[in-house]
């Protein structure tokens, strides 16, 4: 399944003193089995554009479809958007409510009217995706776990209900940096077993460089860029005008090229960056 999104615009309190254009005529196309980044300054509309993608918010103006199915038509329920669109909020240890931890994944697929048998075998499925032992946790309660093991726990009672288009709003914020290696790990793993469309919103812009073949650049509302990893961190200096940040490499290449040792290459991984500073030494 494919996501095209053309013209989206979203106003909020239109005509009041206090309107305000959050969307401003967003287009692009994302495709199926896509592994997506969005990023963009606080308040760029970022949380704006996935709640579409997810049906909570209808626009001002514009259409999207997921596959065929167009969300933002008259007379379209949401719920369409939401049986596709499995959006992981910010801190969503904070929406653990259940007894147990099976209790909690199997929330969802009960009220997909799923059979006990087909619930069950959901909830092993995603808490072995999250790195989580069924049986060791299966009748405990979420809130006697990890603050890693609660996020875990969350982000499996989404991928239980098998959402062919998965968002991730900032999933490593708040966690030490093993724990966010952590996370991220299980991210790739769940995207590569389910093959579907994953979203993810970040300020790390080394995350980004790493994981995504598919970059969105929001900005007041518009979209700067699109492109892939490399063709949007070429452009450096209009993210930096904007008040993004670079991927680590990039910023130490450009460093060492200030030096007076040019480099070539893309640099978005330590691997790629070190290749380029041993050939420029060579070359020298």
């Amino acid at each position: 399944m494919s996501i095209t999104v053309t013209d989206l615009t979203h106003i909020y309190s239109p005509g009041q003193p206090q309107e305000q254009v959050a969307l401003d005529h967003i287009s692009f196309r994302i495709e199926d089995g896509s592994f997506v980044g969005i990023i963009g300054h606080t308040g760029s509309g970022k949380s704006t554009l996935v709640q579409h993608l997810n049906g909570l918010l209808k626009p001002t103006s514009g259409t999207i479809l997921l596959g065929d199915t167009d969300i933002t038509k008259a007379g379209a329920s949401s719920r369409q958007a939401r049986l596709k669109t499995g959006l992981v909020f910010q801190y969503p240890e904070y929406q653990l409510f259940e007894e147990t931890v099976a209790k909690d994944v199997a929330f969802g697929p009960n009220n997909l009217g799923l059979s006990a048998e087909e619930t069950d075998a959901r909830v092993r499925e995603s808490l072995h995706l999250v790195g989580l032992d069924y049986e060791e946790l299966k009748n405990v309660s979420p809130f006697e776990l990890s603050g890693g093991q609660k996020r875990r726990v969350a982000i499996a009672g989404v991928i239980a209900m098998k959402p062919e288009i998965l968002i991730l709003d900032e999933p490593t914020a708040g966690l030490n940096p093993k724990a966010h290696r952590d996370i991220l790990d299980m991210v790739r793993r769940i995207h590569e077993a389910a093959g579907n469309i994953t979203l993810m919103v970040s300020h790390n812009m080394n995350d980004i460089a790493r994981m995504c073949d598919q970059v969105l650049v929001i900005d007041h509302g518009r979209l700067l860029m699109n492109g892939s990893p490399g063709e949007v961190f070429r452009r450096g200096d209009e993210l930096l005008r904007v008040g993004l940040g670079l991927p680590d490499c990039m910023v130490l290449a450009r460093k060492i090229a200030d030096a007076g040792l040019p480099l070539e290459g893309s640099f978005l991984t330590m691997e790629e960056t070190a290749d380029a500073i041993a050939a420029a030494l060579q070359n020298k």
